[in-house]
């Protein structure tokens, strides 16, 4: 391995740049060179790259977003577009790519390798901790704190003025961040895409929470929740308990911010992680975190073999709520 490259690809996540700095860092040690391409996959497309050194990423630790900015590529996901990338990866004499990103980036990562032969390293960065393989996602933790603060507030107001909040947070397809924000914050009701929502059985449990005493209401509401979302929910919800119900949408928000303490320590463990693997030979793999130790997952498991939420979490959450 002579020189190697490392882009962000799709959402982006609080802890890429983290990663990209440990990335680089560790190609120095190992006194290979390294290329920071730009905008993922469509910088590959369109040779945008940069050479990294020890100096280039001072600095970038603690800063949310990354500084290699970020895209989602139709274009690469055609065969003609592969071969550019692949072209100009050759070209630069790059023989081993770090991509940070989520599932669709390393179905992406998989195509690379199998048709050209470019040796790649996925590492997990997205908000939504989605991926199989691995128990944490870079970013996730962040979003997590991020979408808790801003709850608590919204809990604030909720009881000063005796109010039903419905805060909607992301997660189209999962509700992690849902689950563990909803039980931290106390909320009294937790909505996930993973659990078919029955109105009747929310709607019956605010009516019996205020009979009882309840001040204020939270419910806490993953965006891909099958009832359609909290405004969706409001409507609804609001013809059967009779009461004025509002809503907050959390949005882009949970992406940014500065990184927590572990999204800055894992994301720095997984990026000198995909460097060790790529000098050790390995290609087409996740480098993930079980159990506090970094393991491995071949890319293709990442997305077809996804993880369930935690039924132990669900409990939990039902019970105090309750």
């Amino acid at each position: 391995m002579r020189t190697i490259g490392v882009l962000t690809s799709g959402g982006d996540s609080a802890g890429m740049n983290a990663a990209v700095r440990a990335v680089v860092r560790t190609a120095v040690s190992y006194r290979i060179g390294v290329f920071g391409i730009k905008r993922g996959y469509e910088g590959l497309i369109e040779d945008d790259m940069i050479e990294m050194d020890y100096a280039s990423v001072s600095g970038i630790l603690s800063q949310g977003g990354t500084i290699l900015y970020s895209a989602r590529s139709a274009e690469f996901f055609k065969v003609d577009g592969r071969k550019k990338a692949a072209f100009n990866l050759k070209k630069r004499g790059i023989d081993g790519l770090v991509i940070i990103g989520g599932d669709g980036s390393f179905q992406g990562a998989h195509k690379l390798y199998k048709e050209h032969g470019i040796a790649v390293i996925g590492v997990p960065g997205t908000i939504d901790n989605d991926i199989g393989g691995t128990e944490y996602t870079i970013g996730y933790d962040t979003a997590c704190n991020v979408a808790l603060e801003a709850i608590d507030k919204i809990r604030d107001t909720a009881l000063s003025h005796g109010r039903v909040f419905l805060v909607e947070v992301m997660g189209k397809h999962a509700g992690y961040i849902a689950l563990d924000t909803g039980i931290a914050a106390g909320a009294e009701d937790i909505l996930i895409p993973e659990i078919t929502t029955d109105i009747d059985a929310v709607s019956k449990k605010l009516t019996e929470g205020i009979e009882k005493g309840w001040r204020c209401a939270v419910v806490v509401v993953a965006e891909g929740d099958d009832a359609g979302g909290a405004f969706k929910l409001s409507k609804k919800l609001k013809e059967k308990i009779g009461r004025d119900i509002r809503v907050t949408i959390l949005g882009h928000i949970q992406r940014g911010g500065r990184p927590t303490a572990i999204d800055r320590i894992n994301a720095s463990r997984l990026g000198v992680a995909s460097v060790d693997m790529l000098m050790a030979g390995q290609s087409d793999i996740m480098v993930g975190i079980v159990s506090g130790s970094v393991v491995t997952t071949n890319l293709s498991k990442t997305w077809t073999q996804k993880k369930g939420v935690d039924t132990d979490l669900i409990r939990l959450a039902r019970l105090l709520s309750s």
